[in-house]
């Protein structure tokens, strides 16, 4: 799995740098930034500014961290946890484990430019649902068919997860449903603005979304989206989700299933 360990930095107060294990919880402040209450850090540091980096295991500290500020869900049997694949299963399992909520997939993959896969035009999930980042469409000219046929490229990828991860298991019923978004992190945002339309199409009673990091102007975006965002870090510069991870592993496809089956497991135990 991801043993890796994470740095999530934190506001700890004026002029104080720590380095250490964290105590307290993180708590959102004006603007979506979040410092560590008081308390929460066992300082080794002097004063060599404000910014506090902690040394956490990744998925796993990401997970518990979100956890405690979710901590309201707990058993909560109409809530259920959507995990972004492949990254966010590693986080939202650790959140299945502390919130004993159950824990499923919502497969989404990003639409890449022609030519260049790693720029997000937009994203499309499972159930068909197709977010467009206008920003981005506006400063290439493509063609309906370019369009249609890099959806097409990334629906085929998105069938052989659902085949994969789900098992002849059908897309969970959200009617109702307290729905909490799992990431391990948000770039653009496009597979997390795609997941909020899929599940919106499920009429949940709300929709949560829980982010270890993201940058500040997706974050803003997410947030309008959503009936409550919970986001660990907004760090400015932002350059990539992977800056924030100690040693950022891809998750594999074996590993999301050994999270799923661990997860179910778990919940079969506690029944």
């Amino acid at each position: 799995g991801r043993h890796a360990a994470a740095r999530i930095h934190a506001h700890v107060g004026r002029g104080v740098v720590a380095e250490g294990e964290t105590t307290g919880r993180l708590v959102e402040l004006e603007g979506g930034d979040t410092q560590i209450e008081k308390g929460a850090v066992k300082a080794f540091g002097g004063d060599f500014g404000e910014v506090a980096k902690i040394a956490v295991d990744e998925g796993k500290a990401a997970g518990e961290l979100l956890a405690q500020e979710l901590i309201q869900f707990r058993k909560d049997p109409s809530a259920i946890l959507l995990a972004l694949p492949r990254g966010g299963v590693a986080v939202a399992y650790q959140l299945s484990l502390a919130l004993h909520l159950a824990l499923d997939v919502l497969i989404t993959r990003k639409i890449g430019a022609p030519g260049n896969p790693e720029y997000a035009l937009g994203a499309v999930s499972e159930t068909g649902a197709v977010y467009w980042n206008r920003e981005a469409l506006l400063g290439l000219s493509l063609t309906e068919r370019q369009l249609s046929a890099a959806v097409q490229a990334q629906q085929k990828e998105v069938t052989r997860r659902v085949a994969l991860y789900r098992q002849g298991r059908p897309f969970p019923d959200l009617n109702d449903r307290t729905v909490i978004l799992v990431d391990d992190g948000l770039a653009t945002g496009a597979t997390f603005f795609a997941s909020v339309a899929t599940a919106r199409q499920g009429n949940p009673r709300r929709v949560i979304g829980a982010i270890p990091v993201g940058p500040r102007s997706t974050v803003e975006e997410a947030r309008k989206l959503v009936d409550q965002l919970i986001v660990l870090r907004v760090p400015d510069p932002f350059y990539a989700v992977g800056n924030f991870y100690r040693d950022f592993e891809q998750v594999e496809d074996r590993e999301v299933l050994q999270y799923l089956n661990l997860a179910e497991e778990a919940s079969i135990n506690r029944s």
